[in-house]
């Protein structure tokens, strides 16, 4: 694997060791390892172990030097052959983002700290997945970026530990104690804290040294100078040591009692304290964010709450005094790191996450129509699957319509678009837009192509985005083909979508997948109405969409189907939805025969079960049709305005009854004759009903 990390700079601090130890360790073994920045400190070192530097002034604000960056990243990522971009700041971010985007690299990045609420800072939630190094970061990026949890990776910081060796806390008989803080000098910090502690500390324990390792940055400069003055004023000059900047930490690490970390405001994690723990040091600690995650209070380490120097001076008495308790805090602490803080388990864990965002294509499907039109997916669903047997797949779909595909297994997640309800208007579109953009989708596949799906599509952000080039919005589509001018099989029409995607020769049978309580329940509910197996079975669904009147066999004709069937010993059974309740008693109400109405008193996945039992539906253009026809349940379609070609699921178990007028079809949902409809005759239904049940 190819890997480019992209940071600011390669000096000495906690963001650079962790992209220096990552790099080391990814090039040992095996992988090839570049990092780009302005130059370091570590550059040397970084290329002495095979790692590749690249020297860009990718650290730079300034809008032209980014825009400028972009390119040139983009050029380096196509040269290496990249195939994870892994940011660690904010500008690099942003650079390494939009030239990954461009050379069709998968982004990563990993989040240090806590970042303002600025726009600048959302881009650290842009990656395909976001490295948390700490829960409370992963928290802070899901609370303040609404990055969600399932783009989040949590992998904690390690330490090698061929370097941090283990040296067991020494016992009471020691002439002095050496306690320290290592990190940059800055007030966050709370140097200011610890040399009012140590001011305390040396009333009860004289032979103290108190080793500051770090220096200023370049604006806190002053903040050193007053920590030196009051130092002096404390009267600890001669116990208080200014190591500055070291590289040597292994070895200073080595010479202390206790490592202390001051910090008033909330710390990411506490790299510092893994590599004492790695070394037998005894931690104190203030009980500040991620470091609950690492010091559990008396179990490995003591925690003290900020800002209280009395608080931390009875803590360093207690360690430093008490050798048994130095001893137990410093084994706890070693099975810690070695169970939880390695590099190995860092590096292991963050390899994982390109390998999943290398391997695991994100896709989104969109399919939100009727009923039928969703069941008439499942062809796609099934080929996309099989085209990407480890993508993540979700799918886009209406309340009513994930129903109908609830437990489909080509899928990963279904996202509902509850148009009419919880999701009616346009603010609430917008809102699920943005999250849906939060997947961070690499590819939209619009099978509804209308103007919402479109909207979807470009919102989601995916480079990439698959559909038919129709309706207003056609152009927010970048891959689209052209739409047919004469009528052909739905599934068909579809798969000429995924012939975009190399995905040809696909199999066009429907599925869905009732559950055994579907099944079970439905049992109990023919057993209620005295059905016995092998009974012969027919039923009807006596209405269509309530938008498609012209959908509708008239009731009578219905009527006389129930009493002829009756007849010949066969049970009627009324399917439908709710909304048709006072139609099946209607129904009912015409016919001399008694059939068994479970209209409103089924799901649609129990309904999917039912059709099991039947030897044949009368149905008209509607989603029972597209029900049966992927339970494999012979069928009679009665159609009347709509074509026939253009909207019949994929079997040869069916009969299509249609009369061929002039003015069909007309797709017209209201007309005062609907005479395509009244011309289809009982007579003509009984017969094929016939022809079904002989075979």
């Amino acid at each position: 694997m190819n890997v480019v990390q992209i940071l600011p700079e390669m000096n000495t601090g906690g963001v650079e060791t962790g992209v220096f130890d990552l790099a080391i360790r990814l090039a040992k073994i095996g992988h090839r390892s570049i990092v780009i920045s302005n130059g370091g400190e570590l550059v040397k070192q970084l290329e002495s172990k095979g790692v590749k530097h690249l020297l860009l002034p990718v650290h730079k604000k300034s809008p032209l030097t980014i825009f400028k960056m972009v390119g040139a990243v983009k050029k380096i990522l196509e040269e290496e052959k990249a195939d994870i971009v892994h940011a660690r700041s904010r500008v690099p971010a942003i650079i390494g983002y939009y030239a990954a985007k461009k050379a069709g690299v998968p982004f990563i990045t990993t989040c240090h700290g806590y970042y303002s609420k600025h726009p600048i800072s959302g881009v650290m939630g842009w990656g395909k997945y976001v490295i948390a190094i700490s829960q409370i970061i992963a928290k802070h990026m899901m609370e303040d970026f609404k990055v969600p949890y399932r783009r989040i990776k949590l992998v904690y910081r390690g330490v090698d530990l061929d370097r941090f060796k283990y040296r067991e806390p020494e016992g009471s008989a020691k002439r002095e104690f050496v306690i320290g803080m290592i990190g940059r000098i800055s007030p966050i910090k709370g140097h200011t804290f610890l040399l009012r502690a140590a001011s305390k500390v040396i009333k009860v324990i004289p032979r103290l040294k108190v080793l500051i390792v770090g220096d200023a940055p370049p604006d806190k400069t002053k903040y050193k100078q007053d920590l030196e003055d009051l130092t002096r004023r404390l009267g600890l000059t001669k116990y208080v040591e200014f190591l500055g900047r070291r590289s040597d930490i292994p070895e200073i690490l080595s010479k202390m009692d206790l490592l202390v970390l001051a910090t008033v405001t909330q710390e990411a994690f506490g790299r510092v304290i893994v590599e004492a723990f790695a070394s037998g040091v005894p931690v104190l600690a203030t009980s500040v964010g991620g470091v609950t995650e690492i010091v559990r209070n008396g179990e490995n380490g003591l925690l003290v709450p900020p800002e209280d120097p009395q608080a931390m001076a009875d803590a360093i008495v207690k360690i430093l005094k008490d050798r048994r308790l130095s001893k137990d805090l410093a084994k706890a602490a070693r099975r810690d790191v070695e169970r939880k803080f390695t590099l190995d388990k860092m590096v292991d864990d963050t390899i994982k996450v390109y390998e999943e965002a290398v391997q695991v294509k994100k896709i989104l499907i969109i399919k939100m129509g009727a009923v039928g039109d969703c069941v008439l997916a499942t062809p796609s669903l099934r080929a996309i699957r099989q085209k990407n047997p480890k993508a993540y797949i979700a799918l886009l779909i209406g309340r009513e319509g994930s129903q109908a595909l609830k437990g489909c297994p080509y899928i990963d997640e279904i996202i509902v678009y509850d148009r009419m309800g919880k999701d009616k208007g346009w603010n609430r579109f917008f809102k699920l837009a943005n999250q849906i953009k939060g997947y961070g989708f690499e590819e939209v596949i619009d099978l509804q192509n209308n103007l919402r799906s479109h909207l979807f599509a470009y919102l989601s952000s995916a480079p990439n985005r698959f559909g038919y080039k129709k309706g207003k919005a056609w152009f927010l589509l970048n891959k689209r083909i052209r739409d047919v001018r004469f009528p052909i099989p739905p599934v068909e029409h579809q798969f000429r979508v995924l012939e975009m995607l190399g995905i040809e020769k696909a199999a066009y049978d429907l599925e869905l997948w009732p559950t055994s309580e579907d099944e079970s329940y439905i049992k109990k509910l023919l057993e209620s109405e005295w059905v016995r197996e092998g009974q012969n079975l027919v039923g009807i669904n006596p209405s269509a969409s309530p938008r498609w009147v012209t959908k509708r066999w008239p009731l009578e004709n219905f009527a006389q189907i129930c009493d002829m069937l009756a007849q010949d010993k066969i049970r009627v059974i009324l399917i439908g939805s709710k909304n048709d309740t006072e139609l099946g008693i209607k129904l009912n109400s015409l016919t001399k025969s008694k059939s068994i109405n479970l209209i409103g008193k089924t799901s649609l996945s129990e309904l999917a079960a039912l059709m099991k039992w039947l030897k044949c539906l009368i149905t008209s253009d509607s989603a029972p049709m597209h029900i049966a026809a992927a339970m494999n349940t012979p069928f009679i379609a009665l159609f009347g305005p709509t074509e026939p070609l253009r909207h019949l699921p994929p079997t040869k178990n069916c009969i299509v009854i249609s009369k061929s007028l002039r003015c069909t079809p007309c797709y017209k949902p209201v007309c005062s004759d609907i005479r395509c409809m009244r011309e289809i005759t009982p007579d003509e239904v009984l017969k094929a009903i016939k022809d079904i049940v002989k075979k």
